[in-house]
């Protein structure tokens, strides 16, 4: 029987997943998972946040919960509390009704509709997005989900320099001086991924001056607030900048992170208008994209964290979570910056701790990356970046002899240079 299903091209593996079937399948007794971006407890297990686990039993005993659709646009109360969370509860964006909220899948749904939005209804056909980027080697996933969602040209902005291990911010305004009006400027809120370096205020405002000078439309991907420093109000700086200065933009938020809910797919869209003439309007277009798309979201987990941030005592056991979270991550940080100082390592650690967020850009080599993986079973992206919540006090020393020996075998060349 013939098939219609012939000349298919293979398409190549995401990066991470595939790292993350061969990390299971490791029988090593020693083996280290520092690929898969998701917190780990110190004895390396996930963790279900204790508020997670109490509203769920509260959820489940509530005779009122059924399985019904939600609307298409999602659970109001939850998209209302996250909108809040994000520009802050007395913001006077939200009080003269320019901001409102879309529940979404998660943070890539919410790109998605977002992409679609923009290239479709708005017309716009060019992004900008920063290298490196979010997975990236293989597949940048910003660059894959806005070219799905109808966008023509995708650019990359200049963002990390590999000499200081830090922001190149010249070389990012000057790519995006050359960027023509209503560009759609993917920007990081904080954490930014696979980097961990985040623009200081001053930087910010920078940015902005040329977002607002240029006329260019800023997109801000927000996975970790709260998850990043462990103060909601400090990750969320960025964005309030820009709405305090009436920049219109978008902002997708993620909850996998922040609230440990990575597979219930919990995210919201964020719209900030200059004034509210076209919000009815732009709803209505948001709800036939959605419609076409997957119709409507997931009831539990946007129900999970519409009632812990509606209710102030759930509110505070949560803030409690995420500083216990960036905490552990932190202590990680300096103990893995001790170890490689103390170890004579060489090269330059300090941006190890200056970082923020669950990632690390290591500054190590493919070459060197392939070698921990083959020779101590330790597992990271090809780019180097490592998860800091893969680390624990049981396997710190393990990682950092490791990476030692791995530098010093195959010493850091300028050609392998990943800027």
């Amino acid at each position: 029987m013939s098939t219609r299903f012939t000349g298919i091209k293979l398409g190549p593996p995401i990066e991470v997943f595939a790292l993350q079937k061969s990390f299971i399948d490791d029988t090593d007794e020693n083996k280290v998972n520092l690929a898969i971006g998701a917190y780990r407890t110190n004895e390396g297990k996930p963790w279900v946040l204790p508020v997670v686990k109490k509203v769920e039993k509260l959820l489940a005993a509530d005779d009122l919960q059924n399985h019904e659709y939600l609307p298409v646009l999602g659970l109001e109360a939850f998209s209302e509390a996250a909108t809040s969370m994000l520009l802050g509860a007395n913001s006077p964006v939200i009080a003269q009704g320019r901001a409102f909220g879309i529940q979404s899948l998660s943070g890539t749904g919410a790109l998605r509709v977002a992409a679609e939005f923009l290239s479709r209804i708005l017309h716009y056909d060019t992004f900008y997005y920063s290298k490196p980027s979010w997975d990236y080697v293989l597949i940048e996933n910003h660059r894959l989900v806005f070219t799905n969602g109808g966008f023509k040209n995708a650019c990359e902005y200049t963002y990390w320099n590999e000499k200081t291990r830090n922001i190149d911010l010249e070389g990012m305004l000057n790519d995006l001086k050359d960027a023509p009006e209503n560009a759609v400027i993917v920007l990081h809120a904080c954490a930014h991924n696979p980097t961990g370096c985040d623009p200081t205020l001053e930087q910010w405002g920078k940015i902005a001056d040329l977002i607002q000078e240029k006329r260019l439309f800023p997109l801000f991907d927000s996975a970790y607030q709260g998850f990043a420093s462990g103060d909601l109000d400090k990750d969320a700086c960025a964005v309030r900048m820009f709405a305090e200065r009436g920049i219109e933009f978008i902002c997708t938020q993620s909850f996998a992170k922040n609230f440990g809910l990575y597979n219930e797919r919990v995210g919201n869209i964020v719209f900030v208008l200059a004034d509210t003439k076209e919000l009815i309007q732009t709803k209505s277009q948001i709800t036939l994209i959605i419609r076409g798309m997957y119709s409507n979201p997931p009831n539990h987990g946007a129900r999970i964290v519409s009632t812990v941030m509606r209710n102030p005592e759930l509110f505070e056991e949560w803030r409690d979570h995420i500083r216990t979270m960036s905490s552990r991550i932190k202590q990680m940080r300096v103990g893995l910056h001790q170890r490689l100082l103390k170890l004579g390592t060489p090269g330059i650690w300090d941006h190890i701790i200056q970082q923020i967020g669950m990632f690390s850009y290591t500054g190590l080599t493919e070459r060197q990356v392939q070698h921990l993986k083959e020779h101590y079973h330790i597992y990271m992206l090809r780019s180097g970046r490592i998860n800091m919540c893969g680390l624990n006090e049981s396997n710190l020393d393990y990682v950092a002899n490791a990476i030692d020996e791995t530098i010093k075998l195959f010493p850091q060349t300028q050609s392998d240079c990943t800027c």
